[in-house]
């Protein structure tokens, strides 16, 4: 069975999407304790414009993910496309306008698809207990974590996104803001690994 596979979606691939991706799964090592917590979860990102395309983290970004533990090694900023969210079992975007882009190019993604700020919301409200249990073999992370996706689009119902879901675009602006960013997104991504994983 192939991981659990979360898709980052933000605007350029630079900064807000390559950071989560690579603080998930970092998230995801430390709470594993494997090193190679890929066969476990694969933590990717794209960006719904082109322009930078084979580029490489926005310096500041890449800055947070080292400080904070994580990888910027070998990242190549990608366009999105369908067959990337075919293959995402959790599609988490930067802000509702790239929720509203991704479920316009995939309308059956829309249950699998969350605002990353709103999916860490509703995380909370998750019963730990009424999930399959936690174990680190692929086929249980994979189930555990499709379950979770349910319960969370279950708890949205049909609510919007709220305003303070969104994530700020960081570039072009100070170190300070791309700090306030990578706290965001980490007050997400390791609940996250924290309900998913042992």
């Amino acid at each position: 069975m192939a991981p659990f596979t979360v898709l980052h979606v933000c605007m350029g691939n630079i900064c807000r999407s390559p950071m989560a991706e690579r603080l998930l799964a970092r998230a995801v090592r430390d709470r594993s304790g494997d090193v190679d917590g890929e066969q476990l979860l694969r933590s990717v990102s794209a960006g719904t414009g082109g322009w930078h395309e084979g580029e490489e983290m926005n310096p500041p970004a890449a800055r947070q993910v080292r400080a904070r533990g994580g990888s910027d090694d070998g990242f190549l900023a990608r366009k999105l496309r369908g067959d990337f969210l075919d293959d995402a079992d959790l599609i988490l975007t930067a802000t509702a306008d790239q929720f509203d882009y991704v479920v316009a190019l995939r309308p059956d993604a829309a249950a699998r698809t969350f605002v990353l700020g709103e999916f860490g919301r509703l995380l909370a409200g998750v019963d730990a207990a009424a999930l399959p249990p936690a174990g680190v073999k692929p086929d249980e992370v994979h189930a555990r974590g499709a379950a979770i996706v349910e319960e969370i689009a279950r708890l949205r119902g049909a609510d919007a996104p709220q305003a303070g879901d969104d994530l700020d675009d960081p570039w072009g602006r100070g170190d300070q803001t791309f700090q306030r960013v990578g706290d965001e997104i980490e007050d997400s991504t390791v609940p996250f690994a924290v309900l998913l994983l042992p």
